[in-house]
């Protein structure tokens, strides 16, 4: 195995555990859902991932069928050449940023409902009882922030 390889299996790894847990990804998955974002526009296929994830036929193939119908991963074939080559799903970063942006506003919802609720309980409260804002009003900002860059990198990466 070369360094480059190497360092890719260990990526893999490392990545696919990442996804895994964000995405709530089978393991398997979430690793031919890595092997095939390191491999980029050159797509990777059946052959190679049943060799390279030293999993079955099957649990490839199987997982492979859910990340399709996930629409995360499309494939393309060559004239002359029955193989399909696995890539990323165009949509898929875009998908993932939306729901960013969804988790974030709901957040930031979440945060001035609790705000709103304990500015007027303030109203009642004597001045050793009174609940801190601070906190709520730099998270409201920060998530504000958060969503305003986020938009921009997803309006970028559309063009």
């Amino acid at each position: 195995m070369t360094p480059n390889e190497n360092k890719k299996c260990k990526l893999v790894e490392k990545l696919g555990i990442s996804i895994e847990k964000k995405e709530q990804m089978a393991p398997m998955a979430a690793r031919i859902f890595s092997y095939v974002i390191l491999n980029g526009k050159q797509g990777a296929t059946f052959e190679e991932l049943v060799s390279n994830l030293c999993a079955s036929k099957s649990t490839i193939s199987t997982h492979l069928n859910h990340l399709q119908d996930l629409k995360k991963l499309s494939y393309y074939t060559k004239t002359g050449d029955r193989k399909k080559y696995f890539i990323l799903n165009q949509d898929t970063m875009i998908q993932g940023i939306n729901n960013m942006i969804e988790e974030w506003k709901e957040e930031k919802q979440l945060h001035l409902e609790v705000m709103s609720y304990k500015q007027e309980m303030n109203k009642t409260l004597n001045k050793e009882n009174l609940f801190e804002l601070s906190f709520h009003e730099s998270f409201i900002g920060f998530l504000d922030g958060a969503i305003s860059s986020i938009t921009k990198l997803k309006e970028n990466y559309s063009k």
